[in-house]
């Protein structure tokens, strides 16, 4: 038996509003509160201890997977009060367990702040729409609000294909079906194949990792139906440049051109520390993809797709440096994060060196981090 035990730790995250637990060994338990880590003040966890631990939380099937491969992935509820996606994994022969907090209701676009357009997009009967972003940025949380959003608005059939399932969502206006990769169905391509038969109007795939998930999700808004999805990218510029990237060189325009015709919208985020009190607010870059912009895609031009976005303002598009100036010109991120996160760092601590008329104490010191970059004048 275990002398930490799983409920406590699970309690203090929810109670202390933290994202992630973890648990290995040579440490205590660790919560990420607001985007940075901190030890409980308990024991420092012992093999044993993660082992029960472990034990305790994963299905007998999920332990075979970690005994064969090494690490496996599971969402567990916690009563009824919140919902853990979980990954154990081996490291130096012990094992260690992170578990991602979801919220047990889902944010509405104004709560996290999505551009307004979203509600139009997540009408539109036809297309492809990617949230991108680094693991850990609420791109799962993103994509939540605008599934619930037709689940409540519309009359729709969604059919969600997740590894694990995160957000439990019941049936509302929609009729929604979430299938599980590994326990429903073997993979993220064939359940997007079968899913055709399925009369699906909207279809969320957990992730675009691979040629075949790729391809697939293409031809699945290309034949008429809303399909949702991410990508590990940062920017909608190099979202679009990966995504044709995937695919052999001799497949590339045919891509390009169905991305020009079927890519309605990218939606691109970061998640930021607030600079007081707790908590952290998303930074976005947002395109819709105009006949413009479609153009670019198509035409291999994608280099000019951010100017496109800095004039698409009236369509709710911005770059992330845009919104990243816009947080800390109001306070509610710091200069360091604000420099960390942004695409053009330099150009940006040179806008605020500006604003404060003169190298302060802080800009110098960020001046000093940046280094190189100031003088390649970036």
């Amino acid at each position: 038996m275990a002398t930490v035990h799983i409920d406590r730790l699970l309690d203090a995250c929810i109670k202390m509003g933290a994202s992630d637990l973890h648990l290995t060994v040579g440490r205590p338990p660790i919560l990420r509160i607001g985007g940075r880590l901190r030890a409980l003040e308990t024991k420092v966890l012992e093999p044993d201890d993660t082992i029960s631990l472990m034990k305790s939380i994963a299905p007998d099937k999920k332990q075979q997977e970690l005994q064969d491969e090494g690490s496996t992935d599971f969402g567990f509820a916690f009563g009824e009060v919140a919902r853990f996606r979980t990954a154990v994994f081996k490291q130096k022969g012990n094992i260690a367990i992170v578990l991602r907090l979801i919220p047990s209701s889902v944010m509405t676009f104004e709560e996290i702040g999505l551009p307004k357009i979203c509600a139009a997009l997540c009408r539109r009967p036809r297309g492809l729409f990617l949230v991108t972003g680094p693991t850990g940025c609420g791109k799962t949380t993103t994509l939540a609000a605008m599934i619930n959003y037709i689940n409540e608005a519309l009359d729709r059939h969604i059919i969600t294909i997740e590894e694990p399932i995160e957000y439990y969502h019941p049936h509302k206006k929609s009729i929604l079906n979430q299938r599980e990769v590994r326990v429903d169905v073997p993979t993220f391509s064939e359940a997007i194949r079968r899913s055709l038969r399925q009369d699906p109007d909207v279809i969320f795939v957990g992730e675009l990792r691979d040629y075949e998930t790729t391809q697939n999700a293409i031809s699945a808004a290309e034949t008429g139906h809303l399909v949702f999805s991410t990508v590990h990218t940062t920017g909608c510029q190099g979202t679009i440049n990966r995504i044709i990237n995937i695919f052999p060189v001799e497949q590339q325009e045919q891509v390009r051109n169905q991305l020009s015709t079927n890519l309605i919208g990218v939606l691109s985020q970061v998640l930021c520390p607030l600079k007081q009190g707790k908590g952290r607010i998303a930074a976005y870059e947002f395109m819709v993809v105009t006949p413009a912009i479609g153009n670019l895609i198509r035409e291999n031009k994608t280099h000019r797709i951010n100017s496109s976005i800095q004039t698409g303002k009236k369509l709710g598009m911005q770059l992330l440096d845009d919104h990243l100036w816009d947080l800390y010109d109001t306070n509610k991120i710091s200069l360091e994060e604000m420099l960390d996160k942004a695409n053009m760092p330099a150009n940006l601590l040179l806008k605020a060196e500006k604003k404060a008329g003169g190298k302060t104490e802080e800009i110098q010191r960020e001046r000093d981090n940046l280094g190189q970059l100031l003088t390649d004048g970036e």
